[in-house]
């Protein structure tokens, strides 16, 4: 009897013990796993506080280097006008003048070129950059300045450009649109057919002029027109001035229509003065074939943040299946 009760025994415990060794094994795969997870972690980790750094002393070094390049030796000093020009953009004033001013100020400028790749904006942010130009030039007579024209140069892109000693473009540039606009939209019809009410209160019988939602009065659009005539009156004088009697304004009566111009027909008006590229300018008009960009560029930390966050709404914007006042232009 007891050699069947310990045979008993053997056979109960033997599973037992199996069991014990196989929760053992797993237990300590898990545990190696887990210090395999940490360790690639951390690795990760590195990696991306490396590529940050990495990002950071790219940022820093070209900032350096481009100053350094400025006291090396003589050069063409380059600011570029890109985008729409508004007090909000990279093409503002605040940005265009600094980088004016720095250029004209560095003893090695032998020469500054505007580059223009604008359709236009603001009409005031386009007259503070043409003063500033005039002053410069008054300030630095030595240093000749040059609009050069890629793309476009339209409207207050055209405002700057005139304030240059010359303007360049390409033959296939576009050029001109001499004009001012103000626009928006009016729902006036489409609320009565849903029969919406509009319910707009004012102290001041013209403060809601040019509201959407109400019809557009006679007296508030000449007020508007009369405010646009001015402002294009502005532009013309503007243009004059900086042109002179290069503009073939008796030939081209439509030259301040508003319309715009391929560079071989804009040369031939006398909106510009000949074809070349901004390398071209620099080596055979200014003498100094080493270009160094002035355009203010952002602070290190904001165009970090700023690359960060469009690569972040990039890759939103792939998984979810979405794509991303006055003016002259």
């Amino acid at each position: 009897m007891s050699e069947t009760n310990n045979g008993d025994h053997r056979s109960q415990s033997e599973p037992s013990r199996w069991e014990r060794d196989l929760l053992n094994q797993m237990v300590m795969a898990t545990v190696a796993e887990n210090r395999r997870s940490r360790r690639w972690g951390i690795f990760f980790k590195l990696l991306t506080f490396g590529y940050l750094f990495l990002l950071l002393g790219v940022f820093l070094w070209g900032d350096k280097m481009q100053v350094a390049k400025s006291v090396v030796k003589e050069h063409t000093a380059l600011i570029e006008v890109k985008g729409l020009i508004s007090s909000e953009t990279k093409a503002s004033a605040d940005n265009i003048v600094t980088g004016l001013r720095d250029a004209f100020e560095d003893k090695k400028t032998k020469g500054v070129i505007l580059r223009m790749n604008t359709p236009g904006g603001s009409p005031v942010q386009s007259r503070y950059i043409n003063r500033e130009i005039s002053r410069l030039r008054e300030k630095y007579p030595k240093i000749p300045v040059y609009a050069v024209v890629a793309d476009v140069c339209a409207s207050g892109g055209y405002y700057i450009a005139v304030a240059a000693d010359k303007i360049y473009a390409d033959e296939g540039s576009l050029v001109g649109s001499i004009g001012v606009l103000i626009n928006g939209f009016g729902f006036v019809d489409g609320m009565e057919e849903l029969g919406i009410e509009r319910r707009l209160l004012t102290a001041g019988d013209n403060k809601g002029i040019l509201d959407p939602f109400s019809p557009l009065k006679d007296g508030d659009k000449q007020h508007i027109q009369q405010m646009l005539d001015q402002l294009h009156l502005q532009f013309i004088e503007t243009v004059k001035e900086g042109r002179g009697d290069r503009l073939k304004i008796a030939d081209y009566p439509e030259l301040f229509s508003g319309l715009f111009w391929n560079g071989e027909e804009a040369k031939e008006m006398g909106l510009i003065d000949d074809f070349g590229s901004s390398s071209y300018v620099a080596r055979e008009i200014i003498g100094a074939e080493e270009i160094v960009d002035f355009t203010p560029k952002e602070d290190v930390w904001e165009r970090l943040a700023r690359n960060i966050g469009a690569g972040a709404a990039e890759v939103l914007a792939t998984f979810s299946g979405l794509g991303l006042g006055p003016n002259l232009r």
